[in-house]
C-alpha cells in the first residue's frame, strides 16, 4: 500500500482542498485573521500523515498521526469560529463537521494499526536492506560517517 492508497489520508487532503476553496470567497480581514489559521490547520492534518508515513519506525509515525490529529480539532476549532461569525454556512458548517467526525474515526484506526500490518516497513538492522511497502522504493543503508566531511564516491546507479 502507498500513501495514495489511505483513505484517512485521502479525506484529510480533500477537506484541506474544502477549506481553501470556502476560504478564497472571504474578505481579506477574515482571510487574514481566521482563513490562514484555518487553511495552515487544515493542510496539516494531512502534511502530517504523510510526513509520518515517510518515517522509518512505527514509533515515529504514530507521533505525527498524533500530531495530524491534533491538527484535526485545530482545524474543527476555526471552522466553528468561523461558522459562529457567519463566514460559512450552517450546511458548509455540518458538511465539515461530518468529514471530521470520520476522519477522527479512520485516523484512531489507522494509528491503532500501525506496526500491526505486512504492509507496513518493518524495522531492521542498521546495516539490512529494508524495503518500502510493496519493494516499491528500495533502501540502501547509509554509509558511515568519516571525519573528513567529503561526499561519498559517486556509484554508477546514481
Amino acid at each position: 500500500m502507498n500513501l495514495d492508497e489511505l483513505e484517512v489520508y485521502r479525506m484529510a487532503m480533500e477537506i484541506g482542498e474544502r477549506v481553501w476553496a470556502e476560504v478564497t470567497r472571504w474578505d481579506s480581514f477574515s482571510k487574514d485573521t481566521v482563513g490562514k489559521q484555518l487553511v495552515r490547520a487544515a493542510d496539516s492534518i494531512a502534511a502530517n500523515l504523510s510526513e509520518g508515513y515517510g518515517r522509518f519506525y512505527f514509533k515515529e509515525n504514530k507521533q505525527f498521526c498524533y500530531y495530524g490529529r491534533g491538527s484535526l480539532y485545530e482545524t474543527r476549532t476555526w471552522l466553528t469560529k468561523a461558522f459562529n461569525r457567519k463566514l460559512i454556512s450552517p450546511e458548509s458548517h455540518a458538511s465539515f463537521e461530518q468529514d471530521i467526525n470520520q476522519i477522527g474515526r479512520m485516523l484512531n484506526a489507522y494509528i491503532k494499526s500501525i506496526g500491526n500490518s505486512p504492509y507496513q516497513v518493518k524495522e531492521a538492522a542498521d546495516d539490512e536492506y529494508l524495503p518500502f511497502p510493496n519493494d516499491q522504493y528500495p533502501m540502501t543503508p547509509i554509509p558511515p560517517m568519516t571525519n573528513d566531511f567529503s561526499p561519498p564516491p559517486m556509484t554508477n546507479d546514481q
